[in-house]
């Protein structure tokens, strides 16, 4: 696998540009194998005012370590390159964020510079199209204290298409959620704006609607941070955080927020069971663990 090595974090309207052009049938790449590169940035910065801004719209503390999710929208922008390059198998507007595992070492400090690197692995067939993982590692200086695998799904006829789709899980849901919130394009738009993620999903109805959704949606990203309000100072320094996406949150939303603690009953052993609910219908928007 090739590193290829940039100077800076890419331009993500130029990124979004070029995702634009790759989703059109006449420009957009398709194959069956992923690009062979690591993409590499080193020393990048943490911008205090960027992180405050992203704990402010996410509902969570600004202090002086990384929450967990944020190194998520550091990548973004590489993430976002890679899936724009030419040996990438599909376009990257339109795919499906289906699954995200964060796995931390240690807590970052906001002022550690940070080396990132990020490639694709493991596109496989599902039911409902392709997978890929997108995988994201962050070093300082040679230790590694964050590392992340996005699975993001291409819809498309497969070899398993036809299998039965698998019979719902039986869950039981507690009667009352442990919180609730209200998300609205307000919220997102300032999401996208800190985010540096522009998907028109997120940020026009008519861009929702071109992708087949009835009106624009939250960020899968955003709402697996807002989760994270619920158990604020009680994570573990070293942890795993599995998220698998549901149903998209339409806007505005009122949301029903679930968190469980997994193990002793004096919450002295295991971890968090958490999930994003529709408060009248209960469909999962987000189901995750904590471990």
């Amino acid at each position: 696998m090739s590193e290829i090595e940039l100077s800076e974090s890419p331009s993500i309207l130029d990124v979004y540009g070029r995702a634009v052009l790759s989703a059109l049938p006449v420009v957009g790449a398709s194959g069956d194998s992923l690009p062979d590169d690591t993409l590499v940035l080193r020393g990048l910065r943490v911008d205090p005012d960027n992180l405050a801004e992203y704990a402010k719209v996410c509902g969570l503390r600004f202090g002086d370590t990384l929450p967990l999710t944020y190194p998520f929208i550091l990548t973004f922008p590489l993430v976002m390159k890679l899936m724009v390059s030419k040996g990438f198998p599909f376009a990257a507007i339109g795919s499906v964020h289906a699954e995200n595992v964060i796995e931390q070492v240690r807590p970052i400090s906001v002022t550690e510079p940070l080396d990132l690197r990020v490639h694709a692995e493991n596109m496989r067939e599902h039911r409902k199209g392709l997978l890929v993982d997108l995988v994201t590692v962050v070093n300082v200086g040679r230790e590694t204290v964050w590392r992340q695998t996005s699975t993001f799904l291409h819809q498309q006829r497969t070899s398993l298409s036809d299998e039965p789709k698998p019979e719902p899980k039986t869950e039981e849901i507690p009667a009352v959620p442990t919180a609730t919130l209200r998300v609205d394009q307000k919220t997102i738009d300032k999401y996208a704006a800190v985010s540096g993620d522009r998907n028109p999903i997120h940020v026009s109805s008519l861009g929702a609607k071109a992708f087949g959704f009835p009106k624009s949606i939250a960020h899968g990203m955003w709402t697996a941070a807002a989760t994270l309000s619920l158990v604020e100072g009680r994570i573990p320094e070293k942890v795993t955080y599995s998220v698998r996406f549901g149903k998209p949150v339409l806007l505005p939303s009122s949301l029903s927020l679930y968190a469980q603690r997994d193990g002793d009953q004096d919450g002295k052993a295991g971890g968090w069971d958490l999930a994003v609910r529709h408060p009248k219908k209960q469909y999962p928007h987000l189901t995750a663990t904590l471990r």
